[in-house]
């Protein structure tokens, strides 16, 4: 297990309508981690531009926000990714865009391009706020794979950190694991009992995972093991917005290849349809 905390956390920043509400939820989030703060604008620097940050960011003085603003022209995809390089961040923050007329979010062209190519862990926000909305319920990714574990134990000091009350752990299974043609009411019974032998698997594995957690991240925590049977990627962004989730934690793919793109995998499920808040992790 190893736990990497955000030591550095980097936004992206436009002067667009969401400026102030996207800087306080950069600059609460490097307060709450303890973590310096980049503010990466895409363009010449001027006093103007320096003040305006400075003005917004005055109301975490108290807090002693340790916070740099990076200056560089250029194409806004490169500019972030390098910036994200040479100042070693940890987290990068991106706004998502609301469709018109619909109570639904997408990762905007640019914003989806970084979040595939980044090295570091994303959290992409659909409703930055200047008041802060706590963050009560994290819903992170149980699937089987090698970066669950790290993935499980950073949602739990995400949850600390941020003072969450409850914790579910949601092990997306595939339909096909129970591999029985369900067509008489005995094959139901059979393919019935599978699945409980499956949860009960699932279940046990995720147990363990939470086990080995330091306990100083696990207690007083409200801890829930949910399998779903269904589409990864879908199932658990679903049961997200069923939910109510603050925030949906996921794995970041191992890899994102133009065939990723022609037969989806999960996080793109994810990003055509924010169903909250969502952090990917590296």
């Amino acid at each position: 297990m190893v736990l990497k905390p955000f030591k550095s956390i980097g936004i992206g920043v436009a002067f667009s309508p969401n400026l102030k509400a996207n800087l306080f939820e950069a600059a609460r989030l490097s307060v709450f981690f303890k973590s310096k703060l980049f503010l990466v604008h895409v363009g010449e620097a001027s006093d103007d531009k320096i003040k305006a940050f400075k003005v917004i960011l005055s109301a975490f003085k108290k807090d002693l926000l340790d916070y740099e603003v990076v200056f560089k022209p250029g194409n806004p995809v490169e500019v972030i990714l390098s910036t994200c390089e040479e100042k070693e961040i940890d987290l990068l923050i991106l706004g998502a865009v609301q469709r018109e007329r619909f109570l639904k979010y997408y990762v905007g062209s640019i914003a989806r391009k970084i979040t595939r190519q980044a090295n570091c862990s994303v959290l992409l926000l659909i409703k930055p706020s200047v008041k802060r909305v706590p963050c009560k319920h994290i819903v992170v990714n149980g699937l089987k794979d090698p970066k669950t574990k790290n993935t499980i134990t950073c949602a739990f000091y995400v949850a600390k950190m941020l003072d969450a009350e409850r914790v579910t752990i949601v092990e997306e299974i595939k339909q096909d694991a129970i591999a029985v043609k369900v067509d008489d009411d005995k094959s139901l019974r059979r393919a019935n009992i599978i699945k409980e032998r499956i949860k009960l698997r699932e279940n046990s594995r995720i147990k363990e995972i939470v086990e080995s957690i330091p306990k100083q991240y696990t207690e007083n925590m409200l801890i829930k093991s949910q399998p779903i049977f269904g589409k990864q990627g879908y199932s658990i962004g679903h049961y997200a917005q069923v939910s109510r989730a603050d925030l949906l934690v996921m794995n970041a793919p191992s890899r994102m290849t133009f065939w990723d793109r022609l037969f989806p995998h999960d996080i793109e499920h994810i990003l055509t349809e924010l169903p909250t808040d969502v952090l990917i992790l590296q």
